[in-house]
């Protein structure tokens, strides 16, 4: 697989424009890379560019970047509804779709069919095996886990996840633009929930069952964590700000595979979502959000 030069921004097709897909546009574009972002519905790319302009517009204020930075933004983001317009001259396409496994498979298929032979494909999955995505293209070895954390421009960690075809160039490639980005990377095997869902997960599921139980408020199991253990925000917020309706796929997903009971979804979640309380995107979930 060619490279483009060290010093020549990476150009990246972000595929999906929702929380994670408008994050990670936002970051490649702030770095200086020229992105595509891509949705097949006109209205998430709306909202998309609207999240990217107030994420630009707060770190403004805020003196995180310069106006220069902002304008780059915006003259290296483009926005496009046509997947080949998308990906037709990139290095790297990062997929950031729904957990399901057959739509991640049948959008690389696609995606592979009309991006250049060179590039690099990623996958955003948190939990999902990288292997079977892969095997849904006809070169898996050019396939790699790239996982970013929510929101994308704070978090610094990105999963890079080797699958049993991966070859250590394209782990490095995928390495060094993880640190164009701003990220720091760490390599992963392939293995459900890789290492931070499955850690991550196991304390967001006991402190809803510890709410469940009526041990504590959900404000104080948080403060627990934030204060006794210094984490910077704790597992039911965070878990709001992932969304309840992801939570409950990863959890589901890494209870069958694994069949450890931790893993298990409690019932607190289960009728969540079943209510719509998704979390901070639709205004309610362990907790009430006002900007949703």
């Amino acid at each position: 697989m060619s490279t483009p030069a060290a010093s020549t921004p990476p150009r990246i097709a972000v595929i999906g424009a929702g929380t994670m897909g408008h994050g990670i546009a936002y970051v490649a574009a702030l770095a200086g890379c020229r992105v595509a972002l891509h949705d097949s519905q006109r209205d998430a790319l709306a909202e998309a560019r609207r999240r990217i302009e107030s994420l630009a517009a707060a770190g403004l204020q805020r003196g995180k970047i310069t106006e220069a930075d902002r304008a780059g933004v915006h003259q290296r983001l483009r926005y496009s509804v046509e997947l080949d317009d998308a990906v037709m001259d990139v290095d790297l396409v990062i997929e950031a779709v729904v957990e399901r496994i057959n739509t991640k498979q049948m959008l690389f298929a696609a995606v592979e069919r009309q991006a250049p032979r060179e590039a690099l494909l990623a996958t955003n999955t948190s939990s999902l095996s990288v292997g079977q995505i892969a095997a849904a293209v006809r070169e898996p070895t050019r396939l790699i886990g790239m996982h970013f954390f929510n929101p994308v421009h704070v978090m610094r960690l990105v999963e890079v996840v080797r699958h049993g075809r991966t070859p250590p160039d394209v782990v490095e490639h995928a390495c060094t633009i993880a640190r164009r980005l701003g990220k720091e990377p760490i390599v992963v095997q392939d293995s459900p929930g890789f290492a931070s869902s499955r850690l991550g997960v196991v304390l967001g599921l006991e402190a809803m069952r510890m709410l469940e139980q009526g041990v504590a408020s959900a404000e104080d199991i948080d403060k627990a964590m934030e204060l006794g253990y210094n984490h910077p925000m704790g597992p039911l917020k965070l878990s709001d700000l992932v969304g309840l309706d992801v939570r409950l796929a990863i959890a589901e997903y890494l209870y069958q595979q694994l069949r450890m009971p931790h893993y298990a979804p409690p019932q607190i979640l289960k009728d969540k979502v079943l209510r719509g309380e998704l979390g901070k995107k639709t205004g309610k979930g362990f907790y009430t959000w006002g900007d949703a």
